[in-house]
């Protein structure tokens, strides 16, 4: 978001709030996180069930599916208020983290607004789990990152591109060749990565790397040297020093830790 950075409401937010909510009762939680959320109109706040309904909703995302209150929307999937391949695209999103427990993080996709007017935003969903572990629904944010008709418009080549990242990040890419894949000049494809994540593409690669090597720490037994390989870094040593870089510890403390 380049305007009213003072308004923001991160990831890592969201992800206290999520971790932190108890599942039995918050109630009262979750009325006081409305509230906040209602304050921030350029950001929908959701929590749903593991059927993907609405449970709570700020006003702004009320407002956007063309609604005057939030009752009208509990309960409520999104395929019942978004226009077909938007709500396919959104319902995709809840069932992976429902099904694996994965949250997303800073997902850039199109949005809706109030009058029939789409927009970008940066899309984070967070799972929601009881006391044994389960999860029961989810949480998220999404932030939009210009009003609809900005002159500075994102090209949805960018967003395809982005998600060819998530999918080949153990490929030999570069900044270069991720501006090509998204038909961008290597400027113009780095001006919109640094608008939109606040970082490189250089440091979106690496970023994109770490996470899915992360989550191959704690989800798997392989050895550190074959996630590496696996996950487009060129040795186990430089694996390693991005990882700590990044983390504060080294795959191995990483994985130790985590149990």
């Amino acid at each position: 978001m380049d305007s009213n950075d003072s308004q923001a409401v991160n990831s890592s937010t969201l992800i206290h709030l999520a971790r932190h909510a108890a599942p039995t009762d918050f109630r009262a939680d979750v009325a006081v996180m409305e509230q906040l959320f209602d304050h921030i109109p350029d950001t929908v706040f959701f929590l749903k069930d593991a059927s993907g309904r609405y449970l709570a909703v700020n006003q702004s995302l009320v407002e956007r599916c063309g609604l005057r209150e939030k009752p009208q929307l509990l309960g409520r999937h999104v395929r019942d208020v978004f226009p077909r391949e938007l709500a396919a695209r959104y319902a995709a999103q809840d069932e992976t983290v429902l099904r694996t427990g994965r949250p997303i993080i800073d997902r850039l996709e199109l949005h809706w607004y109030a009058r029939g007017k789409s927009g970008w935003c940066l899309t984070t969903k967070l799972p929601l789990r009881d006391a044994a572990g389960n999860v029961i629904g989810l949480a998220g944010i999404s932030r939009d990152l210009r009003a609809p008709g900005d002159r500075e418009s994102i090209p949805a080549s960018l967003a395809s591109t982005l998600e060819f990242l998530e999918a080949h990040y153990d490929d030999d890419l570069s900044p270069a060749s991720l501006a090509k894949h998204a038909g961008l000049s290597p400027i113009r494809f780095a001006r919109l990565i640094k608008r939109i994540f606040r970082i490189t593409p250089s440091q979106l690669i690496t970023q994109t790397r770490l996470a899915a090597a992360s989550r191959l720490l704690l989800e798997t037994s392989r050895p550190v040297s074959d996630i590496a390989h696996a996950c487009g870094f060129y040795d186990h040593s430089a694996f390693s020093r991005a990882f700590r870089s990044a983390t504060g510890a080294t795959p191995i403390e990483f994985r130790k830790r985590a149990g």
